[in-house]
């Protein structure tokens, strides 16, 4: 139960009542939540920026693979600051997805897993319709995979912090 609560009598544990007498505890409680809300989700973008960087570090320096985004002349070579470019991109777009969708949803979850697994697989048609082939065309979707799962999954769970887990209620 959140400091300054107090459960009310015939109802169950996970109900409490807020008076206006710790009022100012109840909103210490809910900006400490935002905050540790907000610290998740930079953690969560950070992961989907690192994960394809480690992708390309495993691909380009190590494995001497030439990262290009397709054939010809034009085509652009995958560098780490395109990568993470593209990352914060990505992930500062689906954080504004998955706020809109908390601020006016009640499955927000949901919904939010909907669009962005439909988002991903989406983004997986890029590499293959800019002609990658091969073992470019592997490392490529690798990185969408990585950049795409965390946040489809670690936003969400970034919300969620430690009052709940998988719906069960714990005890902050």
């Amino acid at each position: 139960m959140r400091p300054g609560a107090r459960s009310v009598a015939g109802m169950n544990e996970t109900t409490t009542q807020y008076s206006p007498s710790n009022a100012g505890e109840n909103a210490r409680a809910d900006a400490s939540g935002s905050r540790r809300r907000r610290y998740g989700r930079v953690a969560i973008l950070v992961a989907a920026v690192a994960g394809p960087l480690v992708v390309w570090a495993i691909a380009v320096p190590i494995a001497r693979i030439d990262l290009t985004a397709g054939t010809g002349p034009a085509a652009p070579t995958v560098t780490p600051s395109s990568i993470v470019v593209a990352g914060l991109v990505m992930g500062f777009g689906a954080w504004g997805v998955i706020a809109v969708l908390e601020r006016f949803s009640t499955r927000s979850g949901r919904i939010f897993a909907i669009v962005g697994w439909t988002v991903l697989v989406l983004s997986l048609l890029g590499p293959v319709v800019t002609g990658a082939t091969g073992v470019v065309l592997a490392v490529l979707l690798a990185m969408h995979l990585a950049t795409g799962a965390t946040l489809i999954i670690g936003l969400p769970l970034a919300a969620r912090g430690a009052a709940t887990v998988y719906g069960a209620r714990l005890e902050r």
